[in-house]
């Protein structure tokens, strides 16, 4: 029996708590090492330093979990010299010049593969941490790519970037179990007309655009507006529903949404997003109304499995189609989750994900 392949991720967050590792690489972790695939998991921030980091002061205690993140981080380069392949979700630190990288890959000559899901060498960053956002050099992406054995990316978008820098870059895109996590009967059976969103703090402000088009909306129609969000949003609707976050409710949930939205910006950092709202919704047989920007244009066909909408009164439009239209709620959910099952699920990326590896 040939022994297994010997794995070290290092990942910026704690296992099980953040989405983009949880949708990008830890619901195969399992799957890996099913198939000799031996792994050791690093997070930079501790449980405790994730639960304050994303918030606002505390400044000082910050600044002593960096530090010892980046303590944890040097104490451990050298005991990397044991492990096949090196996997980097994003970037070894979350600030800083990419020494760590460069250490792993032209000191101790280990192959790394780096792994992203967003266009994060432009600035984009909270109003809590703008005054710290240049120290997260975000000039330091394309060396990161540049000295990578391998690189996994997101979207096509991504991977465009990523190709003027490495030569072996792979698309594997952000997925869903639908197997065991997003399964479709888990969907409320109410009557109720829930038009629902959710995402982190950082992303709450694409809901703006939407509010003229909700208030529009329910001088006609009644219905909630739910969000489902790590913070509540600043603005107040009478038919406001908010939900914090939660990992062990997050799928009792989003099943209340009769009709899920995805607004986004069209810019350079939009392009460079997975989609992965939309996909939740889908995974779910949830109706998705979502911009046509970015990658959402190659997950969805208009009409078909989701519906486009770009100015306000498209936005009203279509909405109002799918609070109206109950059979065509259904058959346009339907469609959406057999797009996932077929393209975007753990099921079918976990070839491809193996793949990485050999």
């Amino acid at each position: 029996m040939s022994n297994p392949i010997r794995i070290a991720i290092l990942a910026p967050y704690p296992r099980h708590e953040a989405p983009s590792q949880r949708f990008r690489f830890e619901q195969y972790l399992g799957f890996l090492e099913e198939n000799d695939i031996s792994i050791k998991f690093y997070p930079f921030l501790n449980n405790k330093a994730w639960t304050i980091f994303y918030h606002e002061g505390k400044y000082l205690l910050k600044a002593v979990f960096l530090l010892l993140g980046f303590i944890k981080r040097f104490l451990l380069l050298f005991s990397l010299l044991k492990y096949d392949f090196i996997f980097i979700h994003r970037e070894a630190a979350p600030m800083g010049p990419p020494i760590l990288e460069w250490i792993i890959a032209k000191v101790l000559r280990k192959k790394y593969i780096y792994d992203f899901d967003d266009a994060i060498w432009m600035p984009n960053y909270s109003q809590q941490h703008a005054r710290f956002h240049r120290m997260k050099a975000y000039w330091k992406i394309k060396h990161i790519i540049k000295w990578s054995y391998k690189v996994s990316a997101g979207n096509a978008f991504l991977a465009a970037y990523a190709q003027n820098y490495c030569n072996n870059v792979v698309l594997i895109p952000t997925t869903i179990d639908t197997e065991y996590l997003h399964i479709s009967n888990t969907v409320s059976a109410s009557s109720e007309i829930v038009i629902g969103w959710t995402g982190s703090h950082s992303t709450l402000p694409y809901l703006n655009s939407l509010l003229p088009v909700l208030a529009q909306l329910s001088e006609k129609y009644t219905f909630t507006f739910r969000v489902i969000s790590n913070e509540k949003p600043n603005f107040d609707i009478n038919n406001l529903s908010f939900i914090k976050w939660n990992k062990e409710t997050e799928i009792e949930d989003l099943a209340t949404f009769s009709i899920g939205v995805m607004p986004l910006t069209n810019d350079a950092w939009s392009e460079g997003k997975c989609g992965f709202k939309a996909l939740q919704y889908m995974a779910l047989s949830i109706p998705t109304v979502l911009s046509p920007v970015g990658v959402n244009v190659e997950i969805v066909q208009d009409q078909v499995n989701g519906l486009f909408a770009d100015t306000e009164s498209e936005w009203f439009a279509q909405l109002e189609l799918l609070i109206k239209e109950e059979r065509l709620r259904k058959q346009i959910g339907e469609a959406g989750r057999k797009t996932v099952i077929a393209s975007y699920s753990v099921l079918s990326q976990k070839e491809n994900y193996l793949k990485l590896f050999k």
